[in-house]
């Protein structure tokens, strides 16, 4: 299985991606509330997120990456932490992510 296609199937389902014009075909936006399900299904799994970006009026707002927290992409301190910031600083952005996930997931 294709990252893309775990992707879609264990952590974006049920979920509603957000319409951006000038998007890439492999990056998804999400509500806040939907970042915050994909957040708790990222951590279950063990998929690691190298960055997250916020997301207000169409332009990017702001970026973490786990490089910035000293923490591995895995460690779910470093993402919730981020999110946290964000949310806190301005309510109702939309959010990107880059994901990390790991052959034997994709083994599966």
């Amino acid at each position: 299985m294709e990252k893309a296609a775990f992707l879609e199937e264990h952590v974006f389902t049920d979920l509603k991606k957000i319409a951006h014009e000038d998007t890439q075909e492999d990056i998804h936006f999400f509500s806040e509330t939907d970042f915050q399900t994909i957040l708790q299904r990222v951590e279950h799994f063990g998929i690691g997120i190298f960055t997250i970006t916020s997301w207000l009026d169409g332009k990017a707002h702001g970026v973490c990456t786990h490089e910035e927290f000293k923490r591995k992409t895995t460690d779910a301190k470093w993402y919730k932490k981020a999110f946290l910031t964000f949310k806190t600083a301005t309510p109702g952005m939309s959010y990107t992510a880059s994901y990390k996930v790991s052959a034997k997931l994709l083994a599966r």
